[in-house]
């Protein structure tokens, strides 16, 4: 038994107190390593919900139009799946309607990966068993971990209810609070996963997958009935934030739920917690064969990373079947309001509005994308800066090798997410499968060379290889709501995706694909380049 473990057993029987000790240090040690990450999530998240009011007063500007709009999306089951149901047409409520639910989401994602960062994460590394060597309680990391979460989640709810306050303040605050209600319930529901597993990564598998699996209920409940009443819908947090009906007779109790959830699952956590010792899990990790199977940098990157690739094309392709289905409601989104058309056509190029529309969601496929490629590329970050990168260069393998195994699965994955997309789509839409499969491989270029800028970034430094994630999230911010706010086509120029040509319905232009792909390929090996150059990083 290790010390550590022997420590943690006498901080048990010493009491309460000794097992929080530290925590107010581990607090600030977690909050200036995210100094970066969790302003981003919040700014970004904040940012979408609190421009979507002037988004949509610019599509809907009077009572009647957003009256008709309301009734409309009642009666679409698609498009109830997709946003759930609206509650009230006032701003404020269409705002709830149209980007509640991603918030929630959005927030349950940054949640778990602060809380999966700060404790699973830290003992995989050997970091937590040093920290713990001093006067650390049992049970502080932990804490400070949830705390990290909910500093995140609070700051993000004061952001939300301040800036819809304009809309109504109760409104605004319920909005608010569910939102980062959502945020909490997963950063328990992280932290009894990372007791359960012994990688941060399946800890972080599998906390996604059930919160992909609590907006498959929700939005199974949300397109059988259209009040939000159904039982699918109740068995998801993300439902209850819909429940909550802001900026519509707010029903406070489901609040209630939130807590509930929050205190229970953290109760669990702190339970396991306390039985098991330092770096081990519930769900030990299947010892491997005794003779290895792993010949080459390329058949290590692909075991470390297939779990994802798996994960993201099964996302991809649900996703294109909702995006497909709800394609041929796309009139009725639309109706008569030509600002509505207009924003589509600037999403989704000057054609035909199920053209435009399909267009749209190719591009909003591509944006995702980007994301998987980000977090592809930065696995090198996480195995070099964890110090795993070693052994493997310590043999005969040069850094080119066992980078471009990871590269491979970054670039080709993207392709593959991609073409599952394309397939999810045609299956919803039920037509047009080459003409879809070749408007999501025209995104490729785009895809790549936000991939590129990553491989650039940790190729000079791991320290600023994270920046990768604000290029990312802002080419999807810019692609979100920038048509819907007008903003000028400079500005809308800065992400790689807007100069792609709008498939499909739109005319091919070979150049922009051509030049985006001669500066992805100039960003990989430059970051390559660079990476050969400089010392590996210690930690």
């Amino acid at each position: 038994m290790t010390a550590v473990a022997s420590g943690a057993r006498f901080g048990v029987r010493a009491g309460g107190s000794r097992q929080l000790a530290g925590t107010w240090t581990l607090l600030r040690l977690a909050l200036r390593r995210d100094r970066v990450m969790i302003p981003l999530w919040v700014a970004v998240i904040g940012l979408m919900v609190v421009s979507m009011p002037g988004s949509l007063e610019s599509v809907y500007s009077t009572a009647a139009e957003r009256a008709d709009v309301a009734r409309q999306m009642l009666t679409n089951s698609s498009l109830r799946a997709m946003y759930g149901p609206v509650f009230g047409d006032s701003l404020g409520g269409l705002t709830a309607w149209r980007i509640g639910t991603y918030a929630g989401v959005f927030a349950g994602i940054m949640s778990l990966l602060v809380v999966v960062r700060h404790t699973r994460d830290e003992e995989e590394s050997g970091r937590q068993e040093m920290v713990s060597a001093g006067m650390v309680g049992r049970r502080a990391p932990l804490t400070s971990a949830l705390l990290a979460a909910l500093v995140a989640n609070a700051t993000l709810a004061l952001i939300i209810t301040g800036g819809l306050a304009g809309q109504g303040s109760s409104g605004a605050l319920a909005l608010g609070l569910g939102t980062a209600g959502v945020g909490m319930v997963f950063a328990t529901m992280a932290a009894i996963v990372a007791q359960l597993t012994e990688s941060a990564r399946l800890a972080k598998g599998l906390t996604g997958g059930l919160l992909g699996a609590a907006f498959v209920l929700r939005a199974a409940g949300d397109s059988s009935v259209s009040d939000g009443s159904s039982v699918l819908t109740w068995l998801s947090p993300v439902g209850w934030l819909e429940n909550l009906r802001s900026f519509a007779d707010e029903r406070w109790w489901v609040l209630l739920l939130f807590v509930a959830a929050v205190a229970l699952q953290g109760m669990v956590a702190y339970d396991l917690a306390g039985r098991r010792d330092v770096g081990m899990s519930f769900l030990p990790t299947r010892p491997g064969p005794a003779t290895g199977s792993l010949g080459t940098a390329w058949a290590l990157a692909w075991r470390l990373q297939r779990g994802s690739v798996l994960g993201w094309s099964l996302g991809f392709l649900a996703a294109g079947v909702a995006f497909g289905g709800i394609t041929t409601g796309a009139t009725d989104l639309v109706g008569d309001n030509e600002r509505t058309r207009e924003i589509i056509e600037r999403m989704g190029g000057q054609s035909g509005i199920t053209d435009a529309f399909l267009a749209t969601m190719v591009g909003m496929l591509g944006m995702v994308a980007a994301l998987y490629v980000v977090q592809s590329v930065l696995r090198l970050h996480a195995e070099e800066t964890s110090q795993r990168a070693e052994p493997v260069l310590a043999n005969a393998v040069g850094r080119l090798r066992w980078a471009s195994g990871h590269l491979l699965i970054a670039f080709g994955g993207a392709t593959l997410i991609m073409l599952v997309g394309g397939l999810g789509l045609t299956l919803g839409y039920g037509q047009d499968l080459p003409t879809i499969l070749g408007a999501c491989l025209v995104q490729l270029p785009a895809i790549w060379t936000i991939g590129g800028l990553a491989v650039l970034l940790h190729g000079v430094s791991p320290t600023v290889a994270p920046g990768a994630w604000g290029a990312a999230g802002a080419t999807l911010l810019l692609g979100w709501i920038g048509p819907a706010l007008d903003l000028p086509a400079t500005i809308l120029d800065l992400s790689p995706f807007g100069h792609l040509p709008k498939l499909p319905g739109g005319e091919m232009a070979w150049t922009p694909v051509l030049v985006l792909t001669a500066i992805a390929v100039a960003l990989v090996g430059v970051g390559l380049g660079a990476l050969r150059r400089r010392d590996l990083a210690t930690g």
